[in-house]
């Protein structure tokens, strides 16, 4: 292995400006050739649910009324005036509209739903045949029909939104993108001015973080790609692709940038560093980055699309991030020399431990009592993690304040106010058309309200605010027939009041074409959707629906909407959860020891990443449930924790136990401990202020994102995560476990069966140290 990255270490010295104008052509061909990131993002994270889950299958069997989520996408219109009601020449306006809307590209259908009870205001649906998942198609849609909509010369006082899900999901699309674009813009400063205080250069930080740079550009399109051939992508994963990118790529340049000084150092000249450097290194950030791929790959076993669809985009950011640090950065390096560190002096002579060296020597005399500390830390803070429950993670109920959106959904909450924006739809199937007996419907809904779950209650019986009897409901069916075709203004003659037409009218949205399949749109009492409490009511409102459904004689129903979908998020989680991290922890287990010629070592290593993944988590309870008083933490938050502490924290460890290994090649071990963590200490700490300050940046600024307060539990969870790792364990803990168990840290290859050590040379040498194992 030693001789591939010395081979690619010539490699990169001899071609480096090819090297350059290589990734530069690349960076323009996929710019040129692929699709933004931020254009394949989907908000809903109940798109990404098996079709098995509870919810899933109401959505299927709501499909009739609400369409299906593969096929069809829904846009409410509303048109109302700020005094008085509708007139004559609003009802020819909105006539115009409706007919301009059905030939609108990709529309296949628009329907009247009626007026408001005070006749002030009017809704129109419009569907279309767009895909629910797909926000790039959903965001030209939107644009289309808000281009109609302002070619419309509306009648003075008479004002015309566009509203609902699809418009607020498009809405907070552009926030999201302007969250990801200040997270980017945040992380890049905060990276440059820490490395700007680490080395004291003006150079060497822009030099490491190039790669990272150049990386996230070409990952975010090839990831854009897939999204535009029908991989999902949610919010969250665009939002960690430029953390992952900029942190981990920045961490493996700080990796390289330090052994290159290093080795200058010790006397060489500049491309000759470069080249003997990425073969000591060149397996360790190597052997890193495959611990943090392989533990994404692991997410492909789960059962959650958001997880599933997690691991491919940032596996691919992490593989363009190593392909970059192993040519780029060692190219760069060559290019410019020593002056990557002016105006600092690289100057030949002894190489220090500095302050890490000497906590490790202090260490190494007592490694029982800095272990025993550890633990008994960690294990205190991993209590608090008992406290933890699950929130809910379902992306912004709402539209941003000042969007078009938000005006829209404004209107509809003020004119239509038993309708709810975002509804849970209680969704029954009954063997005949409900309009030959309209009792079941009765009894359905009395079985509801006596549920006493529901603050409002609409359905095909009070489908506008105006109730209809069940025989007065027969009798207008028979009269009227589809209320799809109905015009807004009752046939002359009918003898049918306003009221009782505009109510048929709107049964539409409650009643499928067939009349087997009836809705109803509810407003829990638990609270809003997207709510915790609404959450944990799901089984509840499941069994009330249940209940409801054998009163009336349905042959099926379902609970849909963003509560029920959030419960079954927060339950296939927490089985994958289950499922995963043990396939993780083996596949990593093993990597590490082909890494490190060890089955020993491997083992303590996973449990001090589990110590300080439990730990990090009881304080994020802490912040979060105990302090400031949340419902709970976002799910995703310990799944997240775990693979992301698993990868990242072993990184550190690779990159120590690997320099501890190098030197007990030449040193008794508990030299080459105090050696290595010396010349790695400030190494690694570095890279975890870099890791954990872009997280704390992800915690800071993407909280404005359509998902704020989870975000920051996120981002705040991980930082702490990766600075107790960082500054505890990696420093401290694991050089203890090394120093207690001697040569069986090396079981069973050759150093862990020798049974003497080499006599000690100088712990400060003036070249490359260079050895054989004693034998």
């Amino acid at each position: 292995m030693s001789a591939f990255f010395a081979g690619l270490g010539r490699f990169a010295v001899r071609f480096r400006y090819v090297i350059v104008v290589v990734w530069l052509a690349l960076i323009a061909v996929t710019t040129l050739a692929f699709p933004s990131l931020g254009s394949e993002v989907n908000n809903d994270n109940s798109q990404f649910l098996p079709a098995s889950a509870p919810s899933s299958r109401a959505a299927a069997l709501a499909a009739p009324l609400l369409g299906s989520v593969n096929d069809n996408s829904e846009v409410t219109v509303v048109a109302a005036r700020s005094s008085g009601t509708l007139r004559a020449g609003d009802a020819e306006v909105l006539g115009q509209l409706v007919a301009a809307l059905r030939r609108a590209p990709r529309v296949s259908s628009v329907q009247e739903l009626g007026a408001s009870p005070d006749y002030q205001a009017i809704e129109i649906q419009v569907r279309a045949r767009v895909n629910q998942a797909d926000i790039s198609a959903q965001k030209t849609l939107i644009d289309s029909l808000q281009d109609m909509l302002n070619r419309v010369r509306a009648p003075a006082g008479l004002e015309i939104r566009l509203a609902g899900e699809v418009a607020t999901n498009v809405a907070n699309q552009a926030s999201s993108n302007k969250a990801g674009n200040q997270t980017q813009m945040f992380s890049i400063v905060f990276i440059i001015i820490l490395l700007l205080l680490i080395f004291r250069s003006l150079l060497a930080p822009f030099i490491t973080l190039v790669p990272a740079g150049f990386s996230l550009l070409v990952s975010t399109r090839l990831i854009g790609e897939l999204g535009a051939h029908g991989l999902n992508i949610s919010e969250i994963t665009e939002l960690l692709l430029i953390i992952l990118t900029l942190g981990a790529g920045t961490d493996y340049g700080l990796f390289l940038v330090f052994r290159v000084r290093e080795e200058i150092r010790h006397g060489m000249d500049s491309r000759t560093a470069v080249e003997h450097s990425l073969t000591r290194v060149g397996e360790s950030i190597t052997a890193s980055a495959g611990t943090v791929i392989l533990a994404l790959l692991t997410l492909l076993l789960a059962s959650f699309g958001i997880y599933r669809d997690l691991g491919i985009p940032l596996a691919v950011g992490i593989a363009v991030i190593l392909l970059a640090g192993l040519t780029l950065l060692p190219a760069l390096l060559a290019i410019f020399g020593r002056v990557a560190f002016w105006p600092s002096r690289v100057q030949p002579g002894a190489v220090r431990d500095g302050i890490w060296g000497r906590v490790a020597s202090r260490l190494v005399r007592r490694p029982a009592v800095t272990l025993g500390a550890g633990l008994l830390l960690f294990g205190g803070l991993a209590l608090a993690a008992l406290g933890y429950h699950s929130g809910g993670f379902g992306g912004a109920a709402n539209a941003p304040a000042g969007s078009a959106a938000a005006a829209g959904n404004a209107l509809v909450s003020r004119h239509f106010p038993q309708s709810t924006a975002n509804p849970s739809n209680i969704v029954f199937r009954y063997a005949e058309p409900v309009w030959k007996d309209p009792s079941v419907i009765a009894r359905a809904a009395a079985a509801l309200r006596d549920s006493r779950q529901f603050t409002s209650l609409e359905g095909p019986l009070l489908p506008n605010g105006t109730a209809l009897t069940s025989a007065g409901y027969r009798e207008l069916h028979a009269k009227l027939g589809d209320p799809t075709r109905l015009s807004l203004t009752p046939p002359p003659g009918s003898g049918i009041s306003t009221a009782d037409y505009n109510a048929y009218r709107a049964t539409a949205t409650f009643v499928s074409a067939s009349g087997r399949v009836i809705q109803f749109e509810a407003a829990l009492r638990a609270g809003g959707q997207q709510t915790t409490q609404a959450l944990n009511a799901t089984p509840t409102i499941r069994s009330v629906v249940t209940g409801a459904a054998r009163r009336s004689g349905a042959t099926d129903s379902g609970v849909a909407g963003e509560a029920a979908a959030l419960y079954d998020v927060s339950a296939t989680s927490n089985h994958d959860l289950l499922h995963i991290v043990p396939v993780a922890i083996v596949a990593i287990a093993l990597l590490l020891g082909l890494v490190l010629r060890s089955l020993i070592a491997p083992l303590y290593l996973i449990v001090s990443v589990v110590f300080s993944y439990l730990a990090a988590l009881g304080v994020s309870t802490l912040v979060f449930i105990d302090i400031g008083g949340d419902d709970g933490l976002t799910f995703i938050l310990p799944f997240l924790m775990f693979i992301f502490l698993l990868a990242l924290g072993e990184d550190y460890n690779i990159l120590v136990m690997t320099r501890i290994r190098e030197e007990a090649q030449a040193l008794p071990l508990r030299e080459a401990v105090v050696r290595a963590v010396g010349r790695t200490g400030t190494t690694v700490t570095s890279a975890g202020l870099v890791l954990a300050g872009t997280f704390g940046v992800l915690a800071v600024v993407a909280g404005g994102g359509a998902s704020g307060s989870e975000v920051r539990a996120i981002g705040f969870g991980l930082a702490i995560g990766i600075l107790m790792d960082t500054f505890l364990v990696r420093t401290l803990l694991v050089p203890a476990t090394v120093a207690l168990l001697g040569r069986w840290n090396w079981w069973p290859s050759s150093m862990g069966r020798q049974r003497g050590d080499p006599a000690p040379p100088v712990l400060v040498a003036p070249g490359p140290v260079e050895g054989k194992p004693a034998r």
